[in-house]
């Protein structure tokens, strides 16, 4: 059955899944606000929107947030000369809860009895509105719309005497995930939920303590990994050293799996795999899985090339840029007239005609969220020439919406909740369509498959399996799904 669909509203590139958040915190070093700057630049595509950076000189502390890329601003020198201090921490934002005000770039600042505290998130709070509510009863009032900001307002609730009780007290009340990093007068702190669902790494420079979310944030100051913060695992840095405890029930990792397919940097090492050689295994799983009778593999830039590289290995093919993209187009191009914005996605990628004209080729691409940039890119390639076009995914069909700080479409707007695959494949008008299965991309991953009874990963938005309660959106909970959900979004 053939569904009619408008999406022509969508800006083009309004069809992948949007990054989460970016943190990173040094503790003991006099150039800290300079190497948090770099840090964050290593992670820049995990969020785009705005960047702040938070740093303490023994006496005060120094904040600076800016919309925009953390090179358009942080780069000045007035602004790395106005944070001073040996430790810092600072924070990508891609918005998944609260809107892109300035109200909401983090990191969030408070001023305790006991000193201040200023942190930083990745993730998502699946409980947040619920906690928002009950937090305003008693009297709190919210300067942000981010759930973040809960974090602050439970530390400030609590009666507890030390802060290090009282954030332990905090934390164990959210649901979610949660990576986060903070700086008070005395302490670099980081922390990770009990599944471990979003990333965070420890690292050393000259003796100075980094924690940040991805390793190639270490490889960019020349810094030395030195392992992952575990889930469920507090690291308190000060001058005597780092302590680590665990103060919260683990159930098992519950790693999002979909930082191996495309958040993560290829370069980066996470929980032991270096995500190129993963996102290469995926590739060649999926020319074992789904093969195709082609000439040629052609991936969609840029995310799709490592799967495309493993994808012609494991069918014998030959490898090629069929497509080209232009890295200077931005989230923000400006779209002004109706022909230019019909473009769509020619203003990213364009069809290289020679080396597919007359071919039949395989296109790998790394997902498929709502379909229409998929569909461009095939009929790109058609009127370049190409006689057949398949199209592999190096995921399995992504049905549900991600809670855990990815922003992804309601379900009615994601494809696969809407299409089998036969119809996504008339959708998009490719010759054939095949997807990774979840086996095999937990085999791709270092799995010899998926525990149905305890899976080694989080993978809900592919198996619609949450891991935590959802107590904002009433799934496997007990929130008043319409009304948190107008909150959330800002109405």
């Amino acid at each position: 059955m053939q569904m009619s669909i408008d999406f022509s509203h969508l800006p083009y590139d309004g069809d992948k899944l949007h990054e989460e958040c970016g943190v990173f915190g040094i503790f003991g070093h006099q150039d800290a606000a300079a190497l948090t700057t770099l840090g964050l630049h290593a992670l820049q595509h995990r969020g785009q929107e705005a960047a702040g950076i938070v740093s303490f000189d023994g006496k005060q502390f120094f904040a600076e947030r800016h919309r925009g890329l953390i090179g358009d601003a942080f780069t000045k020198p007035d602004v790395l000369e106005r944070l001073k201090g040996i430790r810092a921490i600072g924070h990508n934002r891609y918005s998944t809860t609260g809107g892109d005000e300035m109200r909401n770039v983090q990191p969030f600042f408070a001023e305790f009895a006991g000193g201040g505290f200023a942190v930083a998130h990745n993730g998502n709070l699946t409980n947040a509105m619920t906690l928002r509510r009950e937090l305003q009863r008693e009297g709190a009032i919210f300067h942000s719309t981010s759930d973040t900001e809960v974090i602050l307002h439970l530390i400030a609730m609590c009666k507890q005497a030390r802060f290090e009780d009282r954030l332990v007290e905090a934390l164990r009340r959210l649901e979610g995930a949660f990576s986060l990093v903070g700086i008070t007068n005395k302490k670099l702190i980081g922390c990770r939920d009990a599944l471990g669902v979003r990333p965070l790494v420890l690292g050393d420079l000259d003796g100075a303590y980094i924690l940040a979310s991805e390793t190639c944030a270490l490889d960019i100051i020349g810094a030395r990994f030195v392992r992952e913060v575990a889930p469920g695992e507090l690291v308190i840095i000060t001058d005597e050293g780092i302590r680590s405890s665990k103060p919260f029930e683990t159930t098992g990792n519950r790693f999002c799996i979909f930082e191996y397919v495309y958040f993560a940097r290829p370069d980066s090492v996470l929980s032991g795999r270096n995500v190129y050689d993963i996102r290469k295994q995926i590739g060649v799983e999926l020319a074992h899985e789904i093969p195709a009778d082609a000439d040629l593999v052609v991936p969609v830039p840029d995310s799709g090339v490592p799967a495309a590289i493993g994808f012609a290995q494991g069918a014998n093919l030959p490898f090629e840029l069929g497509i080209i993209r232009n890295h200077y187009v931005g989230r923000t191009f400006i779209q002004p007239t109706d022909s230019i914005r019909h473009m769509g996605v020619k203003l990213k990628h364009n069809a290289n005609r020679s080396m597919i004209e007359g071919k039949r080729v395989v296109l790998v691409d790394d997902s498929i969220v709502r379909g229409t940039t998929s569909k461009k890119i095939v009929q790109m390639v058609r009127e370049a020439g190409a006689s057949e076009v398949h199209m592999r995914i190096a995921s399995p069909p992504t049905a549900s919406p991600c809670y855990y700080g990815v922003d992804t479409p309601e379900s009615n707007k994601l494809l696969a909740s809407r299409m089998s695959i036969e119809e996504m494949e008339h959708f998009i008008r490719v010759d054939s369509l095949g997807f990774i299965s979840l086996d095999g991309l937990y085999r791709a991953a270092g799995e010899a498959k998926r525990n149905g009874d305890l899976p080694q990963y989080c993978d809900a938005c592919f198996s619609k399996d949450y891991p935590t309660e959802l107590t904002d959106h009433n799934i496997g909970g007990k929130g008043d799904n319409v009304s948190l959900l107008a909150e959330r979004q800002g109405r």
